[in-house]
């Protein structure tokens, strides 16, 4: 079965709409903006059909799939028309404009048993599958905490993915901290409650309009005890690392290298136990950066949807999505991981000295 898909939004779909056309499970057929020319000129690029009304395009196409990649306002109310026409959603990030819409959302999903999934793509990175698949195994044993360091974030005032995150009080800063958010959800599971999040922020640069924050640092303990943190910093050098904590060990994700080293040993147990902590951490750089040459030189020889997709995260989520609609399973990432990004972003957001001020901004922005 070939799902029939659309993209809906043609600002951040590029993404979209060039994985849809390589997954050989997926024909891709529409596009639909408001804005007819941007809209004419996406079809066209990928010989597909034209719409500037969501509704029109329900109606005239026999759709198995649809993208959402639409302004974050107005994402609830086309899922709802989506969902009441039976039609799986992948909407990207974040999920909805506020917390009471992304919990209408789950409230849709449950009441018609509707696959609708939220592109939250790095979990899906080749370290983050290994690392994942290692906790599941019990390579670490039993799971007491995930704790994850993201400096070298972009600084607020680079504006890389619009004028609209200009708006933001965290301005370009803010609109990339989901990942990091969702990376740990993802690890370590949910807050056990709203009120067990704590999050803390500071401005340390000087900039020409005035931002509220461009370090922030958040925690919270799930049901299960697992403690969870996030340090997000902007700055110049990337340092991007995810530590996952086990009763009987530790996974160290690099997320710059991709590379996943175990530490399952007692290093303190003699000189040479300590020595073997830094073999182990060479070793498992060593085996990172030799499973991405050869996925690289895989997908340099032979560019087919296996080598593309291990390779890009969000080729792998579509795929898992596919295989996720064809057995009419769960999808792959639900609407509660989107929820609760968005109840960390906005304790973060309460950490603004404006943030009472009754302002009404986006959670946060648009896109990937």
């Amino acid at each position: 079965m070939t799902l029939e898909t659309a993209v809906v939004g043609g600002v951040v779909s590029d993404r979209h709409l060039s994985g849809l056309r390589q997954c050989p499970d997926t024909n891709l057929v529409a596009i639909c903006d408001l804005d007819e020319s941007r809209a004419r000129e996406k079809a066209t690029e990928y010989d597909i059909n034209a719409y500037a009304d969501f509704e029109g395009m329900l109606a005239r196409e026999s759709l198995d799939w649809i993208h959402l990649c639409t302004p974050v306002g107005t994402r609830l109310e086309l899922a709802r028309m989506a969902i009441e026409d039976g039609i799986p959603v992948l909407i990207e990030k974040p999920v909805a404009e506020t917390i009471e819409e992304a919990e209408e959302l789950e409230r849709l999903v449950e009441e018609y048993d509707a696959t609708v999934s939220v592109v939250h793509d790095r979990n899906f990175s080749p370290a983050m599958r290994r690392a994942r698949g290692l906790v599941e195994d019990g390579a670490i044993g039993e799971l007491r905490s995930v704790d994850v360091l993201y400096a070298g974030e972009t600084y607020p005032d680079d504006m890389r993915r619009g004028a609209w995150a200009d708006e933001l009080p965290g301005g370009e800063f803010e609109e990339g901290l989901p990942h990091p958010i969702y990376m740990v959800l993802n690890l370590g599971g949910y807050p056990s409650s709203p009120e067990a999040i704590q999050a803390s922020s500071s401005l340390v640069g000087e900039y020409a309009r005035e931002f509220e924050y461009d370090s922030v640092q958040f925690q919270y303990v799930t049901d299960d005890g697992v403690l969870c943190s996030g340090t997000v910093l902007a700055s110049d050098v990337p340092h991007k690392v995810i530590q996952v904590h086990g009763d009987r060990g530790s996974i160290e994700i690099d997320v710059v290298s991709q590379s996943v080293t175990v530490l399952d040993r007692d290093y303190q147990a003699s000189p040479k136990a300590r020595a073997m902590a830094t073999v182990d951490h060479v070793l498992g750089r060593v085996r990172g950066t030799a499973e991405n040459l050869i996925a690289v030189a895989r997908r340099t020889i032979d560019d087919d949807w296996d080598a593309v997709r291990n390779l890009d995260s969000h080729s792998y989520q579509f795929g898992e999505e596919v295989t996720a609609i064809r057995r009419g399973g769960s999808s792959t990432v639900p609407v509660t991981e989107g929820t609760w990004t968005l109840h960390i972003m906005k304790a973060i957001r309460a950490t603004a000295t404006d943030a009472d001020d009754g302002r009404t901004v986006p959670l946060s922005a648009d896109g990937p």
